[in-house]
């Protein structure tokens, strides 16, 4: 039983660990575009 709670508590914190990196990453993707359009805003001035 406890080889189970083991497995389960390593398999959640790496299924944490997962979502943790891929909403990073949409936050770095959805800051690049904001970077972007701030861009050519300033160049369509």
């Amino acid at each position: 039983m406890k080889r189970l709670i083991a497995l389960l508590l390593v398999a959640a914190s790496a299924a944490g660990l997962a979502a943790c990196n891929t909403v990073a990453g949409a936050g770095q993707d959805l800051s690049a575009g904001g970077h972007a359009i701030t861009n050519s805003a300033e160049q369509a001035k």
